[in-house]
């Protein structure tokens, strides 16, 4: 493919490398799509937290608790449009992969949220 046929976008986000194989990019591409759909879900449980545990939480926490997931959410999107670029400029320049900093922002995320639900159990236990 000459440089007149790629898009502005595609020369801007991919400036240089070769084109991989178009299995390797494929893949890159599902794998995005799959922490977007993580994020997605991250998404939801925030505003469904927000919406529908009126009963279980004092509105502060239940708030705080919403934006905390909802930003989550936000930052794995972003994290993964990043992750998508740094992976396909690794495979075009022939460069090792990247590792994925998203993984440790869904760990903690995970973790906290683990607490979080570990407290409020005990906590309702009691």
């Amino acid at each position: 493919m000459s440089e007149h046929e790629r898009s502005r976008l595609e020369r801007w986000l991919l400036p240089q490398g070769k084109e991989p194989d178009p299995r390797f990019t494929l893949a890159n591409e599902r794998t995005f799509l799959a922490w977007i759909r993580t994020s997605l879900a991250f998404l939801a449980g925030g505003t469904a937290l927000e919406a529908f545990a009126t009963d279980a939480f004092p509105t502060p926490l239940r708030t705080w608790l919403a934006v905390l997931i909802i930003g989550t959410g936000i930052l794995i999107a972003g994290g993964a449009a990043i992750r998508w670029v740094r992976v396909e400029r690794s495979m075009r320049s022939g460069r090792p992969l990247p590792i994925p900093g998203i993984v440790p922002l869904l760990a903690f995320g995970a973790v906290l949220a683990s607490l979080t639900a570990v407290v409020i159990i005990l906590g309702l236990g009691s």
